[in-house]
């Protein structure tokens, strides 16, 4: 391995050339601080990457010109890059980012990571983040790698050797810590007795990221022999195995284990899964591929929403034509729920915005993305109920959502039935 200071790391980007950032709580942010300081010698240096946590220099107002922010995901430290002229969004699933490296439509000049050291044979582990980052580096022309003993050395397809990095900086930094169980509320609290109600015992769940995920865990202390196979987990997920909740004993796919493709917590959390057996990392085009998801029976899928229209259509990554975050693993996952035997898609949304809005609307506001189409939608969780809609044609859709909104807007709500359908709401 050769260990280089950081400026000497990002020396090898020239202008108009595109890197890959590793992403989620392996963003290498000391190279990331490093090619930044480089702005006034480059010009228009293309930067990819999933979802990213900790600061973002690269995505500075004062980076226009010399760096151009095209996300695959999008997250909270490039948000403003995104919606400017210094960036934008590419739409796509989680599954299939790895095709865009594998058939050259987007090529990669630089791969930045940030992995594990090397063990006595040499090799390193991308650590928290496998997802896209496996085939990144495999596609890669360069890979430049931060080194840092507190990146767990995680099981799965994220081994790397070290003969394959070409330049490396060695790090003590902290990872980045989130714990999403301090950001639940009453709120959440009640979506997640209700989805605990959907659950059966030796169910299989995926959970997407945030309080109410978190929530829903909290609240499946009572139940048995639960299974995780799931593109991202946070540190619910650990507190069920201590309790002997999460078994994965009746998973049809690596039974015995928990599948996820990356991690985002607690330090607690990163130190629980170091060398840790009962955890596979595995790339994301195998864990988010509906037909590997559908194999174990009862499968849960449990994901949020910005807003819901009455026929069932859920916006999850935009607010009207501002790109809030992106597309990732959600239709991945609401179709292999789906179809696996037993299974339960479900959207998890809390009935207003901070404002007060309604997220359940009579149409998506003007420029938003539909994440997945009404066609996919089963089950719609609030704070005051379940609605299915599986089946359902669009007037009786929309009443069920109705029943689920805030008091305060079901008579907008109504309103907006009546007007669309001209039938009275007791029709049926």
């Amino acid at each position: 391995m050769r260990y280089v200071s950081p400026a000497e790391a990002v020396s090898v980007v020239q202008s108009s050339q595109r890197i890959f950032l590793h992403g989620s709580a392996a963003t290498p942010q000391k190279l990331a601080k490093a090619l930044a300081e480089r702005k006034n010698e480059l010009s228009d240096v293309e930067v990819i990457s999933i979802s990213t946590l900790g600061q973002m220099p690269l995505a500075a107002p004062d980076m226009e010109g010399h760096f151009y922010i095209n996300s695959l995901f999008v997250s909270a430290n490039i948000r403003d890059a995104v919606n400017s002229p210094r960036g934008d969004y590419i739409p796509i699933f989680l599954s299939e980012i790895n095709r865009l490296f594998e058939l050259g439509i987007l090529p990669i000049d630089v791969a930045f990571i940030h992995v594990s050291p090397p063990d006595k044979h040499g090799f390193c582990s991308l650590g928290t983040s496998i997802d896209v980052a496996r085939s990144a580096v495999k596609h890669a022309k360069k890979v430049i790698a931060q080194i840092n003993p507190k990146m767990p050395r995680t099981h799965g397809d994220g081994i790397i050797h070290q003969s394959d990095i070409e330049m490396a900086v060695w790090c003590e930094d902290d990872l980045p810590e989130i714990d999403y169980r301090k950001e639940i509320g009453d709120c959440e609290q009640k979506i997640a007795q209700h989805i605990a109600t959907l659950v059966d015992d030796r169910s299989t769940l995926q959970l997407g990221i945030g309080s109410i995920p978190d929530a829903v865990l909290m609240a499946l202390g009572n139940h048995k022999d639960l299974g995780i196979h799931t593109e991202m987990f946070s540190n619910g997920v650990v507190d069920l195995i201590k309790k002997g909740v999460i078994t994965n004993t009746y998973k049809k796919k690596h039974r015995g284990k928990v599948v996820s493709t990356f991690a985002i917590g607690s330090r607690e959390l990163y130190d629980f899964l170091d060398d840790n057996p009962s955890f596979r990392f595995l790339e994301a085009n195998y864990v988010n591929d509906g037909a590997v998801i559908r194999q174990n029976p009862k499968m849960v899928s449990i994901n949020s929403a910005i807003e819901i229209d009455l026929t069932g259509q859920v916006c999850a990554d935009s607010i009207g034509t501002y790109q809030y975050s992106g597309v990732g693993g959600q239709m991945d996952f609401m179709r292999g729920a789906a179809l696996s035997e037993g299974g339960k898609p479900i959207i998890a949304i809390g009935t207003t915005t901070s404002k007060g809005h309604s997220k359940i609307v009579p149409t998506l506001k003007s420029g938003a993305g539909v994440v997945t189409t009404r066609a996919h939608v089963h089950y719609v969780v609030t704070e005051y109920g379940i609605a299915y809609l599986y089946g359902k044609n669009l007037h009786q859709r929309a009443l069920a959502l109705r029943d689920i909104a805030h008091p305060d807007h079901r008579e907008m709500l109504d309103k907006a039935i009546y007007e669309r359908f001209k039938i009275k709401k007791s029709a049926y």
